[in-house]
């Protein structure tokens, strides 16, 4: 499932790609074709994150009140994606001159390569948008470009106010800035997590404490904070959550900016690599490998060396050596140092 800083880049891309522009709104799978119809010929006003959680507003035109907005909700869950096609002609590397491929943890969209020009200058025929492939449940198509959602867990046109029910049931996002009025973020994290008796490393996976933290995000910040995972909220202390807070504020941000979750401090990466015996007699076992945006990207850091415990489990800990634990917490893989976490 993308976590936070992915949903946050989705919310940017479409904006930068549709905001000011009367999209063409349709439903090729026909599930939502009566919210297509909805906001089909709007224009599209406003496009916004919360943690998980994706909003594109929809306007009668841009002067529209904001209250009068429809908003296209998506979270994308388990199986959903978007994914993008253009003529080239935007200026948005996510879109440029790109075959439809997913922007999340998993794949990126490349742009022409250096020197290349743009996609809608190298052919004479006008640019069309390819056919929807798969099950598209929502296609926004503008000039010159198309976005199509596939696999979506919730996808409904709402409401300002529906919205608004939506945003007040959700935690803090560190991502996204606090409004005028509202309060500060990183208290209301810390009251949430010292009322509730639950592990902190469950509480951090629930996005009415947290919202935008999923499971890599949840092992790394852990591990940096040298928490234990089951210990209890309430029994951690709230400076320590505040600094936990803050590291993730960093982290996700930086998430944001390279689409990559990149955990590791420098360092570090070159500790930990090689297998425990245990790991190593068993050829035949192979660890999941955590493809990233910036895979390939000069000068990003491997996705072998971004990670102190996610998917490192009975690989040494690269902090102490130790091999890195792994079990089910709730029903999701939770990772973790036993000594650096005790």
């Amino acid at each position: 499932m993308p976590e936070g800083h992915t949903v946050h880049r989705l919310a940017r891309a479409l904006g930068e790609l549709f905001t000011g522009e009367a999209l063409a709104v349709s439903s090729p799978q026909g599930r939502f074709a009566a919210g297509a119809a909805m906001l089909d010929g709007r224009v599209v006003v406003a496009s916004e994150a919360w943690g998980k959680q994706l909003f594109l507003g929809f306007a009668a035109d841009a002067a529209t009140g904001r209250e009068e907005v429809r908003w296209l909700r998506v979270h994308l869950g388990l199986y959903g994606a978007w994914t993008f096609a253009g003529d080239g002609s935007t200026a948005v590397v996510h879109a440029i001159g790109a075959p439809r491929r997913r922007i999340g943890e998993r794949e990126t969209v490349p742009a022409a390569g250096p020197g290349e020009p743009p996609a809608s200058a190298q052919r004479d025929d006008a640019w069309s948008p390819p056919a929807p492939r798969g099950a598209v449940r929502v296609r926004l198509l503008g000039e010159h470009a198309v976005a199509d959602l596939t696999g979506p867990t919730a996808c409904e046109v709402v409401t300002a106010e529906e919205k608004a029910a939506v945003e007040a049931r959700l935690g803090p996002d560190p991502i996204r800035d606090a409004g005028p009025g509202e309060p500060d973020p990183r208290e209301v994290f810390v009251e949430r997590v010292r009322r509730s008796r639950s592990p902190v490393g469950l509480l951090l996976m629930n996005q009415d404490v947290v919202a935008g933290v999923g499971n890599i995000y949840r092992a790394e910040s852990l591990f940096r904070a040298r928490l234990d995972p089951l210990r209890p909220g309430r029994d951690v202390p709230a400076e320590v959550l505040r600094d936990l807070w803050d590291d993730l504020v960093v982290l996700m941000h930086d998430g944001v900016r390279t689409g990559a979750i990149v955990t590791t401090r420098p360092e570090d990466r070159d500790a930990g690599g090689a297998p425990s015996p245990d790991v190593a007699a068993d050829p035949g076992r192979r660890r999941a490998r955590v493809r990233q945006n910036a895979d390939g990207a000069p000068g990003a850091v491997p996705a072998d060396e971004a990670f102190y415990v996610y998917h490192r489990d009975g690989l040494p800990c690269r902090v102490c050596g130790t091999p890195v634990l792994h079990q089910e917490l709730a029903g999701r893989n939770l990772y973790r140092c036993g000594v650096c976490q005790a």
